[in-house]
C-alpha cells in the first residue's frame, strides 16, 4: 500500500537521522576524554610544581576540579557491549546536564541476540522521549529509571520517567506532545522489537510514562515475563 511504504520511508529517514545523532553524542564523549588523556602529564606538572612550592591547597583545589571533569566523561553503565555502552552513557550525560536524576541499571545477559544498533535505537529512543518529557517539568519534579537485564527467559530493558499529564492513545501508539515526527520515537522501537520476536509495552498516566521490552534470549520461547 502506498501509505504504508511513505510511512516506512518515514521511519527510515527517522532512523537514519537518528544513528546520526548518536554517532555525533558518542564522537563529543570520547573527544572530550582524548582531550583529558592529553592534557593528563601538564596536570602533573602543574601539580609538582605547586607541591615543590609548598602549596598544597592549591593542589587539592586542582586535584578537586580535575576530578569533576574526569566524572563528566567517565563510564558510570558497563553493559558488556562498548557501543550500548557509550550510547547509554552518554544519554545520562545528557539527563544530568538537564538536572534530570536518573536511577539506572544495566547489564546485557549472555544469549541477547539483539545487534548493538537495535539495542541502541531501542535505548537511544526511550531515554530521548524521557529527557524531553522530563524538560517540560519543573526540576523538582524531574526523574528517570532505567533497568535493563536478564527476566526469565528474556532480555528486559524498562525505562521509567517523569510526564505531564496522561497521553491519550491511538491503537498501539500514543499521541506526542512534539507532533508525528516525535512519534516514530516509539514506532520505532516497537518495529526493532517485534523483529525479535519480543513484545513492547507502554503505560501513561498522570505524572508519569513508562516503556517495558521484552525479548527471548537465544535458545528461548516467548514468555509472558511474570
Amino acid at each position: 500500500m502506498l501509505l504504508e511504504k511513505l510511512i516506512n520511508k518515514r521511519i527510515e529517514r527517522y532512523q537514519s537521522e537518528l544513528l546520526q545523532k548518536y554517532c555525533d553524542e558518542v564522537e563529543s564523549m570520547y573527544r572530550k576524554m582524548r582531550g583529558w588523556r592529553h592534557d593528563y602529564h601538564n596536570h602533573i606538572q602543574a601539580m609538582q610544581a605547586s607541591m615543590a612550592l609548598g602549596k598544597y591547597d592549591e593542589v587539592s583545589r586542582y586535584l578537586s576540579e580535575l576530578n569533576d571533569d574526569l566524572t563528566a566523561v567517565d563510564t558510570v553503565l558497563k553493559t558488556g557491549r562498548v557501543m550500548v555502552d557509550a550510547i547509554l552513557n552518554g544519554k545520562l550525560n545528557i539527563a544530568a546536564q538537564n538536572e534530570i536524576p536518573v536511577n539506572a541499571k544495566a547489564k546485557i545477559p549472555e544469549g541477547t541476540s539483539v545487534s548493538d544498533i537495535d539495542l541502541c535505537v531501542m535505548i537511544g529512543n526511550l531515554l530521548d522521549n524521557a529527557i524531553e518529557e522530563n524538560r517540560r517539568l519543573l526540576p523538582e519534579s524531574r526523574f528517570i529509571r532505567v533497568y535493563m537485564g536478564r527476566k526469565n527467559t528474556q532480555l528486559y530493558l524498562a525505562v521509567t520517567n517523569a510526564a505531564g499529564k496522561k497521553r491519550l492513545k491511538s491503537g498501539t501508539r500514543f499521541a506526542s506532545a512534539k507532533g508525528a515526527d516525535h512519534g516514530f520515537g516509539l514506532a520505532r522501537v516497537e518495529s526493532v522489537v517485534k523483529k525479535y520476536g519480543g513484545r513492547f509495552l507502554a503505560d501513561s498516566e498522570d505524572g508519569g510514562f513508562t516503556a517495558e521490552i521484552l525479548i527471548p534470549l537465544d535458545g528461548q520461547e516467548t514468555g509472558n515475563g511474570e
